[in-house]
């Protein structure tokens, strides 16, 4: 089989609602899209990393950095338009959709991610969960559930708890890590692909994709420090506890 080239791209917009110019807030004495991008390259299975952004302050920053960036149109509806526009401009066979306001992403996921995809020829998709510790967790709606068959396969994603215990049976309950690996073909496909009613009842793209009938592989992650690679910065406040973390972890 031949070589699959894989890219990790980070959409990164200007225009955040709760913090506006987030990728370009500093963490630790950089940028967070730097941190980002830095993170991305220590991953041995990305080929090369690109920025998809809407804002030529953000285009400049990460080529400041020496860092690749592309632009894209400013008025995607979501991520993933904004990632498939980014992926009809590269050459790559696989696409990871790697978030950009997460600063300290673990290379490892990457990897975890991208792996599937390179041993199996017939999936589409696939991304990543871990085990719920935190009892407050299981009752966040910020914190998406998800359920497999027993090949691994996403039967279904919600921000309820997932399965609901109406039995006193001993079982986990995973949460589900936002870092998504595609085909190209496949994500380019997922753009034109219409609205459903669970993606809108529950506000999570990727039901779309399961009631469309595509398959979602979902890896059990050996990360270990969730608290730091799967911390999203979304308000100042979140901003706060990152640059702390980058102090406390030696990495400034």
């Amino acid at each position: 089989m031949a070589t699959q080239k894989v890219a990790g791209i980070i959409p990164a917009r200007y225009g955040s609602s709760r913090l506006p110019g987030k990728p370009l807030k500093m963490i630790g004495g950089k940028t967070m899209i730097e941190r980002v991008y830095a993170r991305c390259m220590e991953a041995e299975l990305l080929d090369f990393v690109v920025v998809a952004t809407d804002d030529t302050r953000i285009l400049d920053a990460v080529e400041a950095f020496g860092g690749k960036a592309v632009m894209t149109k400013v008025d995607h509806l979501s991520g993933t338009d904004r990632l498939a526009e980014a992926a009809s401009k590269v050459d790559a066979d696989i696409i990871v959709n790697i978030q950009g306001d997460q600063p300290f992403v673990d290379p490892v996921m990457i990897g975890e991610g991208v792996q599937p995809l390179l041993d199996d020829p017939t999936l589409e998709i696939s991304t990543l969960m871990y085990p719920i510790e935190r009892a407050e967790d299981l009752t966040d709606p910020g914190v998406v559930k998800v359920v497999t068959d027993l090949r691994g396969n996403a039967l279904y994603f919600s921000r309820s708890i997932l399965p609901y215990p109406r039995e006193d049976i001993a079982h986990g309950v995973y949460e589900h890590v936002g870092l998504y690996v595609y085909r190209k073909a496949t994500l380019l496909r997922l753009a034109a692909l219409p609205p459903t009613i669970l993606e809108r009842v529950e506000s999570l793209e990727q039901l779309r994709w399961l009631q469309h009938g595509l398959r979602i592989y979902v890896g059990e992650t050996h990360c270990t420090d969730q608290a730091l690679s799967g911390l999203s910065v979304d308000t100042a406040a979140d901003l706060a506890r990152a640059d702390e973390l980058a102090v406390e972890r030696g990495l400034v």
